[in-house]
């Protein structure tokens, strides 16, 4: 689309909007309008009630609810009135016998919480866990005991729709191509899309998690699963306050965290800083069995692995927002991440000839990482009015250094047949260097009451520069001496250029977002090796481009429906296309060397797949009892797939990633969140799906069909002397790939927490893999060999002990600030 015509789109929706508004002037009268909020945390309280009544005649009664943002606008005929707002478990405001000429503001309306009603406020708060917007489900995980000490990882993994493999990599309804934001935006909190980074973060951090399937031409276009959207815990609360977590367990676990806050009325500081020191054991089994035709040495190979990782990391985040006017305000803060891990794997392969064991070998490889992460933000918006008319503006710089030394020594542990063997040792130095610009800006313009546009700009400026340096032992002399061949220096950048509008509105019962972003996606690398094009050929066995530069230029429209049903019910509609580009470590090509015979390999010939995705929701609430359910239909071309070959003449598996031709996904997902009693909590959810693979490579045919799905269960049990008992449980279905199956997998979770000191602390106690059983069991078949594997990331039980202290305020509070008040921290959303 040429800027041209993008200008007239543009102009085309201000004019509907602006055709609307003045429709809604003509017709009002005198409009009573007003913002309530919770007097202690200073938050909107919606669905907050607003009686009118006329004085003259109390038959004549109009009124309404408030907003998401607590705002309210009520038109009324001229006359004198009583006017009343109300909140459960608030004490009510009354403004009586008020001459209603012309429009009237109430302004500011504060509500406080009624001492009498404390127990309703916290059991309210347990029955609005899960929140329906136009492009979202928003799911408030802070109260769950289970991931009390835990990880960012093992919060996510217990929200519905969303999985976390024992590699810590994140799916979204089965699918492992999410996008996943930090309030919003890409961030080093994020790891520059390593995931594994999320196991760092405290899952205490976490208020809730936005779960968008269907996302807005806001958001990024990246994903073709969706994103998730992470929002911290921010404090608005007056004065001094804050928390303080101290965890430790077994294996070998601990660490302290702190979020304090200190807000004025011209400017609030906050931070959350935190210590992470953690052992990992985990281990994985290989049994590959070779076919007679593959012309290999051995014709089984077995491994046996072992992972000892310690790790320790500290994370800290700092910031300051500087109030300039009632309406605008400046945001800075540093993030700051050091990492410092050292793991031990250690490998030992049986070679068998005919049933006969030959040759045994035992590998160790010794790896130490030190990772250095910045980031450095600056947040401006400017609140034209108190409707929503804003402008927001957003700067971002994030760098990343990580070191790793690794040192690889293999023994010979048997030889029956006394066969020639070199055993050579290994140094690998690595380093890597990120850096990633953010420039953003928003701007966001109601029209009337129900009406809203925006449009913005986003760049995305990421280079990655990766030295990989090998020295390998020499025979003859023993001394460890450079490999040239594959030594290299991987330059990558990606860089991504956004434009989007889009017009929400909403016409009775009926709303709609609609939206049209345009991004321009430039790839380029290049490879510094002593190996030129041809023997690069020669060595991966594919055409390698060592120089290139790529550019992709995309239109990315949404369509988003919402229709109430009636007050607790609704139906929506969404279709998007979204775009995968791949990442860093699936276009470096030179291999993984953490094993002699199973090795990963990326592929710089990779290009971006596109999806089309189709989402029908439906939603219904009663009084006990929240239903959510959705339908949906994916189509991606040029999917990305994991190819497993054999590396013919030798027993080296190779993994690949590679571009096959379609990827079809249909799915049905169906949640239910129960609260028969005070003192009990249930909540369940079932996802099913099915896939279809089109596509070959090395002229292969890829193609397969596929059904699978997974299911969790929660449960929350009030015991006597008020403490809290919480079950989880997960199952993933066992299902079919494009070159073999894998099994299904079984993972519960138990915590007991209790209030301690006025209720000021709260102690939890939790395990995690209960049965020891999340482990990932696979079974892979090809024309030269067949393998069974085994991988657990995490062995055994894990045992934490937690304990939260809160100064200078209630956990009722935290409840009702997480469950009850602010909405989005993305800017300009628009509700239905």
């Amino acid at each position: 689309m040429t800027s041209k015509n993008l200008m007239s789109l543009t102009a085309l929706l201000l004019f509907l909007s602006l055709s609307i508004q003045g429709y809604s002037q003509r017709n009002s009268e005198h409009t009573i309008s007003g913002t309530v909020i919770d007097n202690d945390l200073e938050v909107p309280l919606e669905y907050a009630t607003i009686s009118i009544v006329n004085t003259n005649d109390p038959s004549d009664i109009n009124g309404g609810v408030t907003d998401v943002d607590g705002k309210f606008s009520i038109e009324v005929a001229e006359g004198t009135y009583n006017i009343l707002i109300e909140f459960i478990s608030y004490e009510p405001k009354r403004f009586n016998n008020r001459k209603i000429d012309s429009d009237l503001d109430l302004g500011t309306i504060q509500l406080g919480i009624s001492s009498s009603n404390l127990d309703e406020v916290v059991v309210r708060a347990e029955t609005t866990q899960v929140d329906v917007r136009l492009d979202k489900k928003i799911y408030n995980i802070g109260k769950d005991l289970t991931t009390a000490g835990g990880t960012v990882s093992d919060a996510l993994n217990n929200v519905p729709s969303v999985t976390v493999d024992i590699d810590g990599g994140i799916s979204l309804r089965g699918n492992e191509n999410v996008r996943i934001l930090i309030n919003g935006k890409p961030s080093a909190m994020a790891g520059f899309g390593d995931t594994n980074v999320l196991n760092q973060l405290p899952a205490d951090a976490i208020e809730r998690v936005e779960v968008i399937t269907s996302p807005s031409a806001r958001y990024d276009a990246e994903g073709t699963a969706g994103i998730l959207n992470i929002i911290l815990r921010q404090k608005e609360t007056l004065g001094f306050n804050g928390s303080l977590s101290l965890n430790a367990g077994t294996p070998e676990n601990a660490g302290i965290s702190a979020n304090v806050n200190y807000r004025t009325e011209k400017f609030n500081l906050f931070t959350t800083t935190g210590f992470r020191y953690f052992d990992a054991p985990g281990g994985g089994f290989f049994d590959t069995r070779y076919n007679e035709n593959s012309g290999v040495e051995f014709d089984r190979i077995v491994e046996d692995r072992d992972m000892d990782r310690l790790n320790r990391n500290f994370n800290t985040n700092v910031g300051m927002e500087y109030f300039l006017t009632e309406k605008s305000s400046i945001t800075g803060s540093v993030f700051y991440r050091y990492g410092e891990d050292e793991d031990l794997t250690t490998n030992v392969t049986d070679n068998y000839i005919n049933s006969t064991q030959v040759l045994g070998t035992t590998r160790e490889e010794k790896q130490t990482e030190n990772d250095d992460s910045w980031q450095f933000s600056l947040n401006y918006i400017n609140n034209f009015d108190d409707k929503g008319h804003k402008l927001t503006a957003d700067f971002q710089f994030e760098t990343d250094k990580e070191t790793q030394f690794t040192t690889i020594g293999e023994k010979e542990d048997y030889n029956i047949e006394n066969r020639e063997l070199q055993l050579i040792g290994e140094d690998i130095n690595t380093t890597e260097d990120q850096k990633e610009y953010l420039i953003q800006a928003d701007y966001v313009r109601p029209f009337g009451e129900d009406s809203q546009f925006e449009a913005g700009y986003r760049g995305n400026f990421e280079n990655e520069i990766t030295d990989y340096r090998l020295f390998q032992e020499n025979p003859e002399t023993g001394n460890l001496e450079l490999n040239e061949n594959l030594t290299n220096v991987f330059d990558y950048t990606e860089n991504v250029n956004a434009l989007y509008t889009q017009y929400g509105s909403k016409f009775g019962q009926f709303s709609f977002l609609l939206g049209l972003r345009l991004e321009n996606t430039q790839l380029k690398g290049e490879i510094d090796s002593e190996l030129t094009e041809a023997e690069l050929e020669e060595v991966f066995g594919f055409p390698i481009d060592t120089d290139f530069d790529n550019n992709y230029l995309g239109l990315f429209p949404t369509v988003n429906f919402i229709y109430e049903l009636a007050e607790e019910e609704n139906i929506t509609i969404g279709y998007n296309r979204r775009i995968n580009r791949p990442r860093g470590w699936f276009i470096n090509p030179f291999p993984s060397r953490s094993s002699n015979n199973n090795v990963f390999q990326g592929n710089p010939n990779l290009e971006p797949a596109y999806s089309n995705a189709f989402d029908l929701g439906y939603l219904k609430r009663w009084e006990k009892l929240t239903l959510t359910s959705s339908v949906y239909y994916q189509h991606e071309t040029e999917s990305f797939e994991r190819i497993e070959e054999n590396i013919e003449g030798t027993n080296v598996i190779r993994t690949i990633p590679v571009n096959l031709a379609n990827n079809k996904r249909t799915g049905a997902e169906l949640g239910l969140l129960y609260n028969p009693a005070r003192w009990l909590r249930l909540n369940g959810s079932f996802n099913f799906f099915k896939f279809e693979t089109e596509g070959e490579f090395n002229g292969k045919d890829y193609g397969a069909e596929n059904t699978s799905w997974f299911a969790r269960f929660s449960s929350k049990v009030t015991l006597p002397a008020k403490i809290d008992w919480q079950t989880n449980a997960f199952y993933r279905g066992a299902s079919e790939g494009i070159q073999g199956r894998r099994e299904g997998l079984l993972s519960i979770d138990l915590a007991l927490s209790k209030d301690i000191f006025n209720e000021n602390a709260t102690l939890s106690v939790n395990v995690r893999d209960l049965l020891d059983s999340r482990k990932r069991e696979s079974y892979t078949s090809t024309d030269t060999y067949d393998r069974y594997s085994e991988f657990q990331w995490r062995q055994g039980q894990n045992f934490t002990v937690s304990l939260i202290y809160r100064f200078n305020q209630q956990k009722r509070d935290q409840e009702r600030r997480r469950n009850g008040g602010n909405g989005d921290m993305d800017e300009g959303d628009f509700e239905g």
